[in-house]
């Protein structure tokens, strides 16, 4: 959703369910008050993109090909990968951070607009810190509370956007 979607509605939707879906991972492996952490940060992300700018999803702009090319590309990688690392302990953690790292790091490179930048960002953060439980220790709950705070701070920065040539 964030890779398609340029207006405030799209964008909110998208972190949404990233926000939800790493919460719910989080929650599956016992640790509830990182999920609540994560799905905190996401949703005050979600209500502050919902409040301002244009009111409007902004799904497939003219001009959104490449987006679309390459949501298709990393459909058809995420078939890879779940051929391949979704299997074993931790299996849905692994597929979903691999899937979301790197559609909101293309993401983050192709964007024109701030508020593309800030929230694929704070995609990043909640998929880093779902990422986080994969090594060999439990990291606590430090990277729940730094991404959460990362993504509910993340529509508040300040955007300056270029409207010259």
């Amino acid at each position: 959703m964030i890779v398609l979607a340029d207006g405030r509605r799209g964008l909110a939707a998208g972190i949404a369910l990233i926000a939800a879906g790493f919460a719910t991972l989080a929650w599956t492996s016992g640790d509830w008050l990182g999920g609540a952490a994560l799905l905190v940060g996401g949703a005050v992300c979600a209500v502050q993109l919902l409040r301002t700018g244009r009111q409007d999803w902004g799904l497939m702009p003219p001009g959104s090909t490449t987006r679309l090319i390459m949501a298709v590309v990393g459909a058809v990688l995420s078939l890879w990968v779940a051929a391949s690392v979704t299997t074993g302990h931790g299996a849905p953690l692994r597929f979903a951070s691999l899937a979301v790292l790197g559609l909101m790091a293309a993401r983050l490179l192709q964007s024109e607009r701030a508020v593309a930048v800030l929230t694929a960002a704070a995609g990043l953060a909640l998929a880093l810190a779902g990422a986080s439980t994969l090594g060999q220790s439990a990291p606590g709950f430090a990277p729940y509370l730094i991404a959460g705070l990362i993504a509910a701070g993340a529509p508040l920065l300040t955007r300056v956007e270029s409207r010259g040539a």
